[in-house]
């Protein structure tokens, strides 16, 4: 639970709360459930306690869920008044939900979820994220710096999360065609709190975190905030599977109320998990048999969803480590400056047993005995992979007014040094591991033989970028905005691969398993994004508006490693892959701006994508993507007692230029629902108790296309419910039960390109948290 709130609002002054408006924080954060029910005195009380200069703020208080502004200085208007589609997670809908990851908090953003299982024999780990049918992994940052890494990110030292859907570039630099993703941390406040959870749930989970804010003596406008975390837990419904993980945030804030302000943040998150390596789709809907010769294992039972195929030297650890320095200055209050330097750094170290069902790997000894039947472990996925980042950004925001028309500009410059180097790991002298029996795998098997190979990749990128944003309101009625970026990158990669047998790295004359050179090159180029918006007030409180915006990818630029495939966008031959988007939509405050109501149509055009040539058999980068549909979304409160977040999306994701990319031949995109649907409600009774419950669909979706044998090409629409009850003990401390897959739902939640695996939606589960504040 977030029990001290800092919130952004629409904050005349810069992109940081004032120091009214951080006694007005402290004091909402008193209320056990809502926010929004502190009493005026106290308000009043906690705001002359500081001792503070008066600074005038505008905008709207927090209301249920709804969060009226970004928090970065590059976002100049409201969310009613910027001309694209963003959605906002608050803190409390993560407490209520008692979302513990990235990924289990963007269950409250459509259509945006971890759809994809891997590559063939390898395994995606972490925050996978596909949105509107593209991996956005990539385009994931803390406080608007990139955060590159697959990793789980966790929500302990979160504000809000910022979903950005359609062009990022302008915003960003390179971006996937999707989108963006914007982890807000935890700030401190002049204030003298603590809070804590303890929580145990379904699956053996165990989690604790504390959250202590305090002034610092002697020091004017100064504040210390540690926010820790430590969790030892199982899977609901997955054998042997673990999240272990601690971390701890010590935030330090200087001149709090003053027109300078300093902050400097730091995190330490390290995890020591057990990875999931999936399950077989043998008995899922459309699985037939990979053997002709063998129809029988097409008609065998599924496995169960709980097993484990993985061993006892399968492991995911990571660790992620973060400096940030942020400096604000008000000049004036129409002349703000931001600075931040960042310093990150990321390890992550896995092996993960995965393995491909075809015909040779899945031996039947007796074919009417399916207990006879064995799967080989035979895809012992290695990674040990170090990202570092060293960025410096530089914002300077100016407004002014010349008569009727007011214009607000933003701009900066950053200059970025990203890393990522990867050691090659790999089985040695032909070490393997025993085959699982498919129907009660074996977990407690080891012994495999493996350490460095001789592999690596060593990239770097260093950028170098200006951008500008203008908002020009014209009247009460009309605003104009646009807003450009220009990135200078210069990407280096070196690398050596362990040649194979045949394929991209083939050994040609040279014993398989040797190392040999992988790619090497250097490419650099300047990315030109743009975006430019019109909107139009009907109301003080509502807006219609036309948005379009050019956002880029470069070779390398999801994972500064290039690609010596002919069919990879990663290969530095090729040109930057481009995205144009189209929106025109339109938002609604209402009841008197407590809750928030918008809708959108969309279209996102995706040109240079690789198409192989039918008669040459070349890569050309010829290809047209497009995905179009509609945004929906409702957040906010409907009356003091009732918060609602509610959204949903249609994608008619195609492949409009290309061969296709989906299994069943269609030129429909993999891992797209063709339709997703979130809600979360919740109504406070007048004795305190509070029920809540939420609704996820997910619509059917297709796998890549690949030359695997009798595997699903697709996966089923399916439906889930949850539900949540709280009730305060006392003022200082609550009990909270989360009920998760209510109905019990069976379903897929994640392929993998082959359909040889899956990953099963958790079953009916449960978490009781106690809560406390003081």
């Amino acid at each position: 639970m977030s029990y001290i709130k800092s919130r952004k609002h629409p904050v005349a002054c810069g992109p940081r709360t004032t120091a009214a408006t951080l006694a007005t924080g402290i004091a909402l954060a008193m209320s056990p459930l809502h926010a929004a029910d502190a009493d005026a005195d106290a308000l009043a009380d906690a705001a002359g306690a500081n001792s503070l200069p008066t600074i005038n703020v505008e905008g709207h208080a927090v209301e249920g869920y709804k969060v009226d502004t970004m928090a970065g200085p590059k976002y100049l208007k409201p969310l009613v008044d910027t001309t694209q589609t963003i959605q906002i997670i608050a803190a409390d809908l993560i407490q209520e939900q008692a979302a513990t990851t990235l990924t289990e908090a963007l269950r409250n953003s459509a259509g945006v979820g971890t759809f994809y299982a891997g590559e063939n024999g390898n395994t995606s780990t972490g925050d996978t994220v596909y949105m509107r049918g593209f991996d956005s992994s990539g385009s994931i940052y803390v406080d608007g710096v990139r955060d590159l890494g697959g990793i789980s990110r966790d929500t302990f030292n979160v504000d809000q999360i910022e979903v950005t859907k359609g062009p990022s570039g302008s915003d960003y630099g390179r971006t996937a065609p999707s989108g963006s993703i914007n982890l807000v941390s935890k700030q401190p406040l002049l204030a003298e709190r603590i809070g804590g959870t303890v929580a145990y749930g379904s699956g053996n989970q165990k989690r604790a975190t504390a959250d202590w804010n305090t002034r610092i003596d002697g020091l004017d406008g100064a504040a210390f905030r540690l926010n820790v975390m430590a969790q030892d837990s199982g899977v609901p419904g997955r054998h042997e599977v673990e999240r272990d993980r601690w971390g701890i945030a010590p935030t330090f804030a200087f001149g709090l109320g003053t027109p300078t302000r300093v902050f400097l943040d730091l995190l330490h998150l390290k995890q020591d998990n057990v990875p999931d390596g999936a399950i077989p789709t043998i008995g899922l809907p459309g699985y037939t048999s990979p053997d002709p010769t063998r129809p029988g294992i097409g008609a065998a039972p599924r496995v169960d969803p709980y097993n484990f195929y993985g061993t006892r030297d399968d492991h995911d650890d990571s660790k992620t480590d973060m400096a940030t320095l942020l400096v604000e200055h008000d000049f004036s209050d129409d002349l703000k400056l931001v600075n931040t330097t960042r310093w990150g750094r990321t390890h992550q170290q896995y092996l993960i047993t995965s393995f491909t069902a075809t015909a040779a790997n899945l031996a039947t000894p007796d074919i009417t005995d399916p207990s006879t039947w064995t799967l080989k472990r035979s895809n012992p996925n290695f990674k040990d992979l170090t990202n570092r980042i060293l960025t410096n950004q530089t914002n300077l925001r100016v407004h002014s007014e010349f008569g009727r028309v007011g214009n607000d500009v933003s701009t900066g410059v950053e200059f970025t040094r990203e890393d990522a180097i990867s050691t090659g790991l790999g089985a040695l002298n032909g070490s393997t591991w025993p085959a699982a029996n498919l129907y009660r795998p074996d977990a407690h098997v080891g012994g495999l033989v493996w350490g460095r190979n001789g592999a690596y990749g060593d990239g770097r990128t260093d950028t170098e970028a200006a951008y500008l944003f203008d908002t020009i309101t014209f009247d009460e009625r009309w605003q104009a905005n646009a807003g450009v970026r220009l990135d200078h990158y210069d990407t280096d990669y070196r690398s050596a691969v362990v040649c194979t047998t045949s394929g991209v790295t083939a050994c040609g004359s040279l014993p398989a398993g040797t190392i040999v050179p992988g790619a090497n090159a250097d490419k650099s180029g300047t990315l030109f994004n743009w975006k430019a918006g019109l909107l139009y007030k009907p109301t003080a409180d509502s807006s219609v508006y036309l948005n379009y915006g050019v956002s880029q990818q470069p070779p390398g630029g999801n994972s500064l490693a290039f690609s010596t495939s002919a069919s990879s966008l990663d290969n530095p031959i090729f040109d930057p892959q481009k995205a144009k988007t189209g929106e025109l939509g339109t938002k609604w405050e209402l009841f008197d701006a407590k809750l928030l109501l918008t809708a959108a149509l969309y279209r996102t055009d995706i040109s240079n994508e690789i198409v192989q040539d039918p008669v040459d058999q070349l890569y050309y980068q010829v290809g047209k993507k497009r995905v179009e549909g509609v945004e929906l979304g409702l957040v906010g409160r409907i009356s003091e007692a009732w918060s609602i977040s509610a959204g949903y999306t249609s994608m008619d994701a195609t492949v409009e230029k290309g061969g296709h990319v989906s299994q069943d031949g269609s030129d429909d995109l993999a891992y797209t629902p063709d339709a997703a649907f979130t809600a979360w409600t919740t109504y406070r009774t007048p004795f305190g108790l509070v029920l809540g419950g939420g609704a996820r669909y997910t619509g059917e979706m297709k796998r890549g296309n690949d030359g695997a044998i009798g595997t699903p090409t697709k996966v089923d629409a399916w439906w889930v419910f949850d539900a949540m009850a709280s009730y305060p003990v006392n003022e200082h401390f609550d009990l909270q039960l989360n009920v998760y897959n209510l109905f019990d739902r069976d379903y897929v939640a994640a392929i993998n390109k082959s359909g040889y695996r899956y990953n099963p939606g958790a079953p009916r589960s449960a978490m009781l948290t106690a809560s406390f504040r003081f």
